[in-house]
């Protein structure tokens, strides 16, 4: 079996990755991150995690590569990862009360051979008062997650509800469909 490569260097997905106990590295992606003009967040998520998988691929010939992208989307807006505490606030706010669709995306490739999978997440938010989403900020710092919550920590005390498919997509890496393409790929999964 050819070598697996997270073509990513998220904590949060090679925490999942390696619930399906296969052995893997991991490499940074050097991938620019910015939508195209008039994208839409499904999509960019879906290029995004091809051209990670890819990038990392070409990068080591004889691997397959596994990327993975989340775009959060509130009223047709993507939502990018905040990197500041004001942006981070400023994002609760605005999904305060209102429905965020994820779009989570994985690609497994080879450099030639892609297979490609999505998944969907619908996040309702509960009215959220502007003390406590200080006090969500402060006591998990999600700055680099995308929507300012981790839904795997205190971020769940910010919703009504969650409807999804599959619980890990929200995290960053839909296992399931995860699962199905490297079934693809080759490996061998239970």
């Amino acid at each position: 079996m050819k070598p697996l490569i997270l073509a990513s260097t998220s904590r949060y997905r090679a925490e999942l990755l390696n619930r399906l106990r296969l052995s893997f590295s991991s490499a940074a992606p050097d991938v620019d991150e910015s939508p195209l003009p008039g994208e839409a967040p499904a999509a960019l998520a879906q290029r995004l995690a091809g051209a990670k998988a890819e990038t990392v691929a070409r990068q080591f010939p004889g691997s397959w590569a596994i990327g993975s992208d989340q775009v959060a989307e509130l009223n047709g807006q993507p939502l990018g990862k905040p990197g500041s505490r004001e942006v981070a606030c400023a994002q609760l706010a605005a999904m305060s009360g209102h429905e965020v669709l994820f779009h989570t995306a994985v690609c497994v490739s080879d450099g030639t051979t892609h297979h490609q999978a999505s998944d969907l997440t619908r996040v309702r938010f509960r009215a959220l008062q502007t003390a406590e989403i200080e006090r969500y900020i402060d006591a998990e710092l999600p700055l680099d997650c995308a929507g300012s919550f981790k839904c795997e920590g205190l971020g769940i005390t910010l919703f009504e509800a969650i409807e999804n498919s599959d619980p890990t997509a929200l995290i960053g890496l839909p296992l399931i469909k995860t699962s199905q393409l490297l079934r693809q790929a080759g490996y061998q999964l239970p």
